[in-house]
């Protein structure tokens, strides 16, 4: 059955919006790119699409949509259904912490815990914003982080590296719509490799690290994402290893490394016995993001 044949009977937001959660909820649709259930992702395309308020659902519940308008959140549910796209690339837009980011195929959808920490200053971690000169973010991707963390701290200069040109072409879009070209330089570099020399007061990363077993089982949605933001090693730690062999070099006295890690803390822990992780609550829990100061990586054996 063609379920995009019979939809005349659809003509106020409500309508359209209960058709989006039946179809999103038949095709077993999987979330997580921004919103994670089927319900807030239909209200998220629908009022884009229609150019609304993406916090203001419930005013124009029972407005009537013009035939263009039926059309074309039409094709957005098609397109969400059939594809298997998340929605951000759809919309092309991606939302942390209030902020808007830019975002196509060209990178992973922006998702981090790490957002909600920069939110906050790092603090207590950070004692004085202020007096942060120097910021890395390792793997920006899209740049959201190297744009939150430049929010975060007013007098820092920021490097953004990351190994895919493409994703700094999008980080690029960012930062000036950010306006934040004299602050923040993108630099192409496979982890550390191209920033000999460089020391940072505080240094943040994203990396893959997505295990192969659960590359190989990915929905797709995530297949969707640029496969290098995701996979690392059979363990999902190859890139971490790295950052964790090499920070120590390009942390000042006093610096902070500040890693996100999905599923992988016990693994992480397991690893590396001697290290003092400090493990940060978001809002998901202190199971994915790990600080470490200059200090502990400078005298770990």
């Amino acid at each position: 059955m063609n379920h995009f044949d019979d939809t005349e009977s659809l003509i106020t937001v409500r309508d359209w919006l209960r058709f989006a959660v039946s179809r999103f909820s038949e095709a077993k649709l999987c979330f997580g790119h921004g919103s994670d259930n089927a319900f807030d992702e239909a209200a998220y395309l629908i009022l884009h699409t229609l150019h609304l308020p993406l916090d203001r659902l419930d005013p124009f519940l029972d407005a009537s949509l013009t035939h263009g308008e039926s059309e074309q959140v039409q094709a957005v549910i098609e397109r969400r259904v059939k594809e298997r796209l998340p929605a951000a690339y759809l919309t092309h837009e991606a939302w942390l912490n209030g902020n808007r980011f830019y975002v196509d195929e060209r990178v992973i959808v922006p998702r981090s815990f790490i957002a909600e920490l920069l939110h906050e200053n790092l603090a207590p971690w950070i004692e004085q914003p202020d007096e942060v000169a120097s910021v890395l973010d390792l793997c920006t991707g899209s740049g959201c982080l190297a744009i939150l963390a430049a929010l975060a701290f007013p007098n820092a200069q920021i490097d953004a590296a990351d190994l895919s040109r493409d994703a700094l072409d999008v980080a690029v879009r960012n930062i000036d719509e950010y306006s934040m070209q004299d602050r923040i330089e993108c630099i192409t570099s496979d982890l550390f490799g191209a920033l000999s020399g460089r020391t940072y007061d505080v240094i943040v990363s994203n990396p893959p690290y997505v295990n192969a077993d659960s590359v190989a089982t990915l929905p797709p949605e995530y297949q969707s994402e640029p496969a290098l933001a995701l996979g690392s090693g059979e363990d999902g730690l190859d890139a971490t290893r790295i950052i964790l062999d090499q920070a120590k070099e390009h942390l000042n006295p006093g610096g902070v490394l500040v890693v996100e890690i999905g599923h992988n803390r016990e693994s992480l822990e397991a690893a590396y016995p001697a290290l003092p992780f400090t493990w940060l609550e978001t809002a998901s829990g202190d199971q994915y993001v790990f600080m470490l100061r200059h200090e502990d990586l400078a005298t770990r054996e």
